[in-house]
C-alpha cells in the first residue's frame, strides 16, 4: 500500500487544474457508493428498438490467409480445452474461469465497493495483472473471431457462456473489475468486436441487445469512462483506452440517450490525446515501445469504428496514426522487433489472432493496408485476421503529410537514434542509442532510468539487451531493479539512479539529455554523441556524455564514455548480455558467443581496463543478471560490471565491441 509520502510525492507532480479535476473525482467516488444498492428504473434507460448494426461486409474473412487462420484455430482450440497463458504463467480453469482470483498466488479479490478495493496492495488482494487480464475479454475476441471463420456454434456458446458469468459475478461498482478506466475501456472494445464477430450466431441478439443484463452493463462501463476520466499527468496510454472503448462502444452501440454525447466526447478526446502522446515524429511520447504498439492498435480501432459508424474521425487522427505506423517501421530491426525502452506489460489493443501471430508484423501489414507502405518499409507477411477485418471496415485513408523519403535513423524529438550496419555476411548490426526525454508528463510513469543506455542486436539476437520490465505492482524489490540505472547498458555514479524514483510509477527528479551527434552511415562509419545532466545536484553540476561509432568495416561498436565534473566518483559501467548470449571472461576482455540464425554468432568485448570487470548471472543479493522476455516472465541472463572509480575533470572510459559475425 502506498503510504502518506507518496501521497505527497504524487501530489507535488499534479498542477491546480488537476488538482480541482481530482477533487471532483473524489465527491463522484463517494456519491457512486449509492449504484450498489441502487433499484432497477421504472423504465429502462435505453432505447425499444435496438438493432447491431455494425456488421462486417460480405466476404470480409476470405482474406485471411491459411496460416493465420491455422494459428487463429489452434489458440481457439487450446481455450475450449480450459488453457490459456497470462504473463508467464498458464491457467487451466478457463472453461469456468473465477473472474476474482489470482492463480499465481491463490488470492482473491474482495467483492466490495470497486473504490475500496486495494488493488496495488497484492497481500490483500493477489496479483492484480493476473486478475484483470482475463477480464479484457480479449480471449472471447479470439472465440468469437473461430466461429466467424470456420461456423462452429461451439465457441460462441463458449463466448455466450463467459460472458454471462463475468455479468452476474461484476454487477456495476462492485469488484476490482470498476476501478481502472483502461480495463472498462479495453472491454468495451472487446465487447463490440465480440458481437460483430458472432453476428452468424443465432444466440448473439439475445446475448446482447435483447438481454438486460448485458444493456445494464454497457450502459454503466459508459458512464463510469464519462466519469471518471484520466487526468492531467495520468494522461498517458490510459486515457487512450478510455477513449477508444467509449468510442466504439457509442459508435456500435448506440441504444442509450447519451450516446451520441459520448461519441462526440470520445471523438473529440481521442483525437486530442492521440496528438498530446504522440512526438511530430510519430513515437509515443511514453517512450516505451510496448506502449507505442498499444496506443496504436486502440487508437486504429477506434477510428475504424468511428469511420463505419458515419462519423469519421477528424483529419489529424489519421495523420497521427500514420505517422505512428512510418516510425513503427522505421525503429523495428531486420526481424521485426522493435526497441525494448521502457516499461512493457504485454497490453494489446484488439486481439483477434492467434497467439503464435507476431503482433509487430500484424502492426506494420495493417499499417500497409491502411495507408500504403512506403518503399523503404520492411517487408511484412500479409494476411492476418486483424489487419484483414480493420481494412474490410475502414474508409480509405491518404492523409495530407509529409512521409520519410529515407528510413530515419535520427529521431530528434523523441531523442532516439538507430545505428545500423551489415557484417560480412549481410547480417544486420542493429543499435539502438537512447538520447531522449525521461519519459512523459510530470510523472514519466513508464519511463526507466535509462539516460545514454544502449541496446545490441546482431541478426536480431540481443547481444546488448535492455532487460526488461518483469513487474509492477507486487514485487517492488524487483520493479525497482529493472527500472533502475544499473538495469541498463549505461554508467552508474555513486550508487545513484540517474532519475529520481518516488514510487513504482512516479518519477521526481528527470536526468535531462541532449543529443550532440546523430550521423548515419550504413557504409562506413555511424557516429552518435549525447550528455544528460542526471548526477549533478546542489549547484554541482556532472555531466555524462556518451559517443559511439559503429564502424561497418571494422565490424566495431566503439563506446567511450566521459564524466566531467570538479570531483572523482564511484563508478559501475554494466552491459547486460541477451538470454542467448555466452562469455567467457578474462580480466578486462570477454568473448561472446551466440547461437545464430545459420550458425553461431562471436565477438569480442573490450573493455575499460580502468575498472574491475565480474560476471554476474541470476544473482538476487543484490539483484543482477536478469533479463524479462515479457511480463511476468524472468530468466538468468549474465551482466558484466566494471567497477571503479572516475578521475577529477574529465574521466574517460573506452568499450570496443567487436562483432566477428557468424563463426
Amino acid at each position: 500500500m502506498m503510504g502518506p509520502g507518496w501521497y505527497l510525492r504524487r501530489l507535488s507532480r499534479m498542477g491546480p487544474r488537476e488538482i480541482a479535476g481530482r477533487a471532483v473525482t473524489a465527491v463522484r467516488v463517494r456519491r457512486w457508493r449509492a449504484v450498489l444498492d441502487a433499484p432497477a428504473p421504472a423504465t429502462p434507460p435505453w432505447s425499444p428498438a435496438r438493432r447491431f448494426t455494425a456488421v462486417l461486409p460480405g466476404g470480409a474473412l476470405a482474406g485471411v490467409s491459411a496460416p493465420a487462420a491455422q494459428r487463429l484455430v489452434a489458440t481457439a482450440d487450446r481455450l475450449m480445452d480450459g488453457y490459456a497463458e497470462f504473463f508467464g504463467h498458464t491457467r487451466d480453469d478457463m472453461v469456468s474461469p473465477d473472474w476474482a482470483h489470482d492463480p499465481r498466488t491463490g488470492r482473491r479479490a474482495p467483492e466490495v465497493y470497486a473504490f475500496d478495493v486495494p488493488y496495488r496492495d497484492e497481500d490483500a488482494v493477489g496479483d492484480i495483472k493476473q486478475i484483470w487480464e482475463p477480464s479484457r475479454h480479449q480471449h472471447l475476441t479470439v472465440l468469437a473471431a473461430a466461429y466467424a471463420l470456420t461456423g462452429e456454434d461451439r465457441y460462441a456458446a463458449r463466448v455466450a457462456d463467459h460472458l454471462k458469468s463475468w455479468w452476474a459475478a461484476n454487477p456495476p461498482m462492485r469488484g476490482v473489475h470498476w476501478v481502472s478506466g483502461i480495463e472498462l475501456g479495453i472491454r468495451l472494445l472487446s465487447w463490440v468486436w465480440v458481437r460483430r464477430l458472432l453476428d452468424g450466431w443465432p444466440g448473439a441478439a439475445g446475448l446482447f441487445e435483447d438481454n438486460e443484463e448485458a444493456l445494464h452493463q454497457i450502459l454503466h462501463h459508459q458512464r463510469w469512462l464519462a466519469a471518471f476520466p484520466s487526468r492531467g499527468s495520468s494522461a498517458n496510454n490510459h486515457v487512450i483506452a478510455e477513449d477508444a472503448g467509449l468510442l466504439a462502444a457509442a459508435c456500435a452501440f448506440p441504444w442509450f440517450p447519451e450516446s451520441a454525447g459520448w461519441r462526440a466526447r470520445a471523438s473529440a478526446s481521442l483525437d486530442d490525446q492521440l496528438h498530446r502522446n504522440t512526438f511530430p515524429s510519430g513515437i509515443n511520447r511514453e517512450l516505451a515501445s510496448e506502449y507505442h504498439g498499444l496506443v496504436l492498435e486502440l487508437g486504429l480501432a477506434a477510428a475504424v469504428e468511428a469511420d463505419l459508424a458515419g462519423h469519421p474521425m477528424p483529419e489529424r487522427t489519421w495523420r497521427t496514426l500514420l505517422r505512428m505506423t512510418d516510425a513503427l517501421a522505421a525503429m523495428v530491426d531486420s526481424t521485426l522487433a522493435p526497441p525494448r525502452q521502457g516499461d512493457a506489460d504485454d497490453g494489446r489493443g484488439l486481439v483477434v489472432d492467434g497467439d503464435a501471430t507476431d503482433r509487430w508484423v500484424s502492426l506494420l501489414a495493417t499499417g500497409d493496408a491502411l495507408f500504403r507502405r512506403l518503399e523503404w518499409w520492411p517487408s511484412v507477411e500479409t494476411g492476418d485476421v486483424r489487419t484483414t477485418l480493420l481494412a474490410a471496415l475502414a474508409n480509405e485513408h491518404r492523409p495530407a503529410v509529409a512521409r520519410p523519403a529515407a528510413r530515419p535513423a535520427h529521431v530528434a524529438d523523441a531523442g532516439m537514434t538507430i545505428l545500423r550496419a551489415a557484417d560480412r555476411d549481410g547480417t544486420e548490426i542493429w543499435c539502438r542509442c537512447d538520447g531522449g526525454p525521461h519519459g512523459f508528463l510530470s510523472i514519466a510513469a513508464h519511463a526507466h532510468a535509462d539516460a545514454l543506455s544502449l541496446e545490441v542486436r546482431h541478426g536480431g539476437v540481443d547481444i546488448l539487451a535492455d532487460p526488461g520490465t518483469y513487474c509492477y505492482h507486487g514485487e517492488p524489490r524487483w520493479r525497482a531493479y529493472f527500472r533502475s540505472t544499473l538495469a541498463h547498458n549505461t554508467l552508474e555514479l555513486d550508487g545513484r539512479d540517474q532519475s529520481g524514483s518516488g514510487g513504482p510509477f512516479l518519477w521526481t527528479r528527470h536526468a535531462r539529455s541532449r543529443v550532440l551527434v546523430a550521423h548515419a552511415n550504413p557504409g562506413g562509419t555511424s557516429r552518435w554523441s549525447a550528455e544528460h545532466d542526471g548526477y549533478g545536484h546542489r549547484g554541482a553540476p556532472v555531466v555524462h556524455r556518451r559517443t559511439v561509432e559503429l564502424d561497418t568495416g571494422a565490424g566495431e561498436l566503439r563506446v567511450v564514455d566521459e564524466v566531467v565534473s570538479d570531483r572523482r566518483h564511484r563508478c559501475r559501467l554494466a552491459f547486460h548480455l541477451g538470454p542467448a548470449v555466452r562469455v567467457e571472461l578474462d580480466g578486462a576482455r570477454a568473448r561472446l558467443t551466440w547461437p545464430g540464425r545459420a550458425r553461431p554468432g562471436t565477438a569480442d568485448l573490450i573493455l575499460p581496463e580502468e575498472l574491475d570487470w565480474t560476471a554476474h548471472t541470476g544473482e538476487t543479493d543484490p539483484l543482477l543478471g536478469w533479463y524479462s522476455a515479457g511480463f511476468g516472465r524472468k530468466a538468468a541472463a549474465t551482466t558484466l560490471l566494471g567497477a571503479g572509480t572516475t578521475a577529477s575533470g574529465t574521466g574517460v572510459l573506452q568499450t570496443v565491441l567487436r562483432l566477428a559475425g557468424p563463426e
